[in-house]
């Protein structure tokens, strides 16, 4: 078969809105300073490895996993402080959790509402499910716009809301008293996310059995364990009794519990190494911000979010930065409020030295 008779069946066959799309961009980083994906920096000991691979010598991979997690859901539990009384879904990282939710809670053309610029699945998922994503901007100082998100919520009834906090890619950091605007006035779900918590102040995990709409989501990606692939979601057992009816049988293989239970019994080396990325990101906040031309925005997470507003602009530095093998995120075309920005996460001192000495180099020659 040729290719246009297989471009043919693919425009008969495909979505329209899919064939639309662009998959998403995973940059190769062989070689590379890794500044783009929020991820840690700092490899796990060779004591956790090695007990990791023992571990890993036991798994019974000819056998489905068990259907019983509860001893899986005690740690988690108790590792990450989830409530007496809340239940826990576990998912192949948050990206199947957030499809679950939208497909436990949303018929087709049902509303997921979020702060818009946010975490860019929130979007994808709700179109991949049928349902209708309405995007709420944010100010122009990237805050959230409180009355906005009210309107919006009136005006389109949302099934779900998705809040990250903190929310990326800006970092910001929303309110007690706004997110409980929010939550009094959402018909539905309201998911928090979590996913930067350990970098940031608060929980809203203790709140889970007293708000009668919210769900907590986490992920252990970026304390350490980004390849992985395990999110959580903790709420009140009703609710995710009802999510847990579409999650796939099997979703979590047996060698990601394995090695899970086993790290988590070393959580005060992931929970150190956060401690230091949080301790390092002050420092280079305020040596970006020295840099000309550069506006920093306030982050609760490990990452920075950096706009580029002279010459070069975001789209040059970034360009050259990765000339120079030093990998940031671009969002200057991501969203009208983001031009100029680029996203940079909290490396190693050696990593956020070299990304400096970088940008002071491309900044001075080029400006």
């Amino acid at each position: 078969m040729n290719d246009s008779a297989v471009a043919a069946r693919i425009a008969r066959t495909v979505r329209a809105d899919i064939r639309a799309l662009t998959a998403y961009p995973v940059a190769q980083a062989a070689g590379c300073i890794k500044l783009d994906a929020m991820e840690c920096p700092y490899p796990l000991p060779d004591t956790v490895r090695d007990a990791i691979a023992a571990t890993a010598r036991e798994a019974e991979l000819n056998r489905y996993p068990a259907s019983d997690q509860q001893a899986l859901k005690a740690e988690v539990a108790a590792a990450f402080g989830v409530p007496a009384g809340a239940g826990l879904l576990f998912g192949n990282g948050s990206d199947e959790l957030i499809h679950l939710l939208i497909q436990a809670c949303c018929e087709p053309g049902d509303t997921v509402l979020s702060p818009w610029p946010s975490f860019v699945y929130f979007d994808m998922a709700a179109r991949f499910d049928h349902a209708r994503f309405e995007a709420v901007p944010l100010t122009s100082d990237l805050e959230l716009d409180l009355p906005a998100m009210l309107a919006a919520i009136e005006r389109t009834q949302p099934k779900v809301v998705f809040l990250a906090v903190p929310n990326n890619p800006t970092g910001g950091t929303w309110t007690e008293p706004q997110i409980r605007a929010i939550l009094a006035a959402a018909p539905g779900l309201v998911v928090i996310d979590e996913a930067y918590q350990p970098f940031a102040d608060g929980t809203w995990m203790p709140e889970l059995l007293a708000q009668p709409n919210l769900v907590v989501m986490r992920t252990v990606s970026k304390i350490g364990l980004a390849g992985l692939r395990f999110g959580y979601l903790a709420g009140h057992p009703a609710w995710i009794a009802e999510i847990d009816k579409v999650r796939p049988p099997y979703n979590l293989d047996v060698l990601s519990q394995a090695v899970l239970r086993t790290v988590l019994r070393h959580k005060d080396v992931l929970d150190a190494q956060a401690a230091r990325l949080r301790a390092d990101r002050a420092p280079l906040a305020r040596a970006l911000a020295a840099l000309p031309g550069v506006q920093v925005y306030p982050s609760g997470g490990n990452f920075i979010l950096a706009r580029f507003s002279g010459q070069p602009d975001g789209n040059a530095v970034h360009l050259a930065l990765k000339t120079r093998k030093i990998l940031v995120r671009n969002f200057s075309a991501a969203h009208p409020l983001l031009a100029g920005c680029l996203r940079i996460s909290v490396g190693t001192p050696d990593e956020n030295a070299a990304l400096l000495a970088a940008l002071q180099d491309i900044l001075s020659s080029e400006s």
